[in-house]
């Protein structure tokens, strides 16, 4: 028996890896949620800095800052490093607000630095430290030569690259979709740049606007994929590549240029956690329950993944990580990828084991509507979402809750991909829920012709199994399960054998 998910440990377990047999999406465990992900390869370890949201808490990057890291030479197995920076280490943040989305860079001396934001506190600020993973002891405010602290355009998600010995840092938020009084009438024109001296906090040229927001973006190439927040800025060759979150907020777009201050165009769409936009996939299509998004690029032993994050529960508050294998084509462009189960593993997963059920990367009924957020306000929509049992707990995961697809009726369509499914004969299912019909197992999410067995379901108050035998062909990698049926279930785990 191959068992896909970690094992359950603990957080304080820091010398043990939570190692699984195979990497898959989300890339950490089930409980843990960090989202905004700058992956940063030092040393032969890859290590992912974000933001760190509570389990089933009511507010964006409730907790302190953690990171994660894995042997550049086998992406399954990361390891918790511990907590590298708290709320209560900025001087400034007396009321311990949210920490936002950070970057972490190795400085030309050789040291790590923290670029961070507190909420509301409209300033970027800089930690410092010996080793990536800290501990990072304050250092100061993003600054100009005469002590100011630089206060422009909104100066949220940080995004540091280091260049030749040149520092340059991007930053911006530009809401237009969302009732926030506090930037109500802001002229918030887009992501903003600077260059920094060596001490790695004072500013020397700028800030220069590099991609305009949707009050700046008509009649340009950004003209509906303006930016919104979350710049992370990498160098591939001698292009500049500057990555953000779009106006359309579950979309990673991209814009290059030879100038890391100026020249940016538009190029593309890299992946949008509701699959919008891949193969024309309209908005009213989505593929998942969408909220915001932010990542970042990063190459292992010659192979770009995109880090990027996806939502659980029923708003934008508890968000894990997940990445995908991209391509940077000869002529510079990165096509958009479509979200997977797989994620950084090489090939399919496995067609034999157990799944927790909410790996899917496919959850809809079909008409999925926008997670809440403080200040929206969108009218609340009915669909299944990833649920948790967790009790929410400062720095100290519930490891032992169950985690669960929630709210499944009829219509309701799941999809994991992609897995061996040559190697299956027969899958299993532990549901719960007042439903009565069937699961249709299929390799084509809306194709009938491509049925491969059903799963019957009866009333049941407890977690149950049923099993149902399956015909899948050679080339099948993809694996849908659509409900046909009344009342509403909940779905525990698959067993592929």
């Amino acid at each position: 028996m191959i068992f896909i998910y970690f094992q359950q440990k603990r957080r304080s377990d820091m010398d043990k890896e939570f190692s699984m047999a195979f990497s898959h999406n989300p890339y950490l465990p089930l409980w843990e949620h960090i989202p905004d992900g700058e992956p940063r390869v030092f040393g032969d370890r890859l290590y992912v800095f974000g933001s760190h949201d509570l389990e089933n808490g009511h507010e964006f990057c409730e907790q302190d800052y953690v990171t994660w890291s894995t042997p550049c030479d086998d992406l399954s197995k990361w390891r918790y490093e511990g907590i590298i920076y708290r709320k209560d280490q900025d001087p400034d943040n007396t009321d311990h607000q949210p920490l936002y989305a950070p970057d972490v860079v190795q400085g030309p001396d050789g040291r790590y630095y923290l670029y961070y934001c507190v909420k509301f506190q409209d300033s970027i600020q800089v930690a410092v430290a010996d080793r990536p993973t800290g501990p990072y002891a304050f250092l100061g405010s993003v600054c100009y030569p005469d002590g100011r602290r630089m206060q422009e355009n909104q100066p949220y998600d940080p995004s540091v690259l280091v260049d030749k010995g040149h520092v340059y840092l991007y930053f911006g938020f530009a809401p237009c979709m969302i009732n926030i009084p506090r930037y109500k009438n802001q002229d918030l024109k887009g992501c903003s740049v600077v260059e920094l001296a060596q001490d790695m906090r004072t500013v020397l040229q700028g800030p220069s606007i590099v991609l305009p927001s949707q009050r700046y973006g008509a009649g340009t190439a950004f003209e509906g994929n303006e930016y919104f927040e979350g710049p992370s800025i990498r160098k591939i060759g001698q292009t500049y590549y500057l990555l953000y979150s779009s106006v359309n907020t579950h979309q990673l777009c991209y814009a290059t240029s030879t100038d890391p201050m100026h020249g940016f165009t538009y190029r593309g769409c890299i992946v949008s956690n509701g699959d919008v936009g891949y193969h024309g996939r309209k908005e009213a299509d989505k593929l998942m329950s969408v909220g915001n998004d932010h990542g970042g690029l990063v190459k292992v032993n010659g192979t770009w993944y995109m880090f990027y994050h996806r939502h659980t529960s029923l708003n934008q508050y508890n968000r894990q990580g997940c990445a995908e294998h991209v391509q940077i084509l000869p002529d510079g462009s990165i096509p958009q990828v479509t979200i997977t189960t797989s994620g950084l593993h090489d090939g399919p997963l496995p067609g034999k084991g157990i799944y927790p059920a909410v790996l899917c990367c496919n959850l809809t009924n079909g008409h999925m509507g926008a997670l809440s957020s403080l200040g929206r306000t969108n009218k609340e929509v009915d669909f299944p979402y990833l649920a948790s049992d967790a009790s929410p707990s400062m720095n100290e995961p519930d490891t032992e809750a169950e985690r669960y697809i929630a709210n499944i009726s009829n219509g309701t369509k799941i999809g994991y991909k992609y897995l061996r499914l040559a190697d299956t004969r027969k899958i299993r299912m532990r549901f719960r829920g007042t439903g009565d019909g069937h699961f249709w197992i299929r390799t084509q999410m809306d194709n009938e012709e491509t049925n491969a067995g059903k799963l019957e379901i009866k009333q049941a108050d407890v977690w149950t199994d049923v099993a149902a035998d399956t015909d899948f062909q050679e080339s099948d990698q993809e694996l849908y399960l659509v409900y046909e049926g009344t009342g509403k279930l909940d779905v525990l785990e698959l067993q592929l054998f």
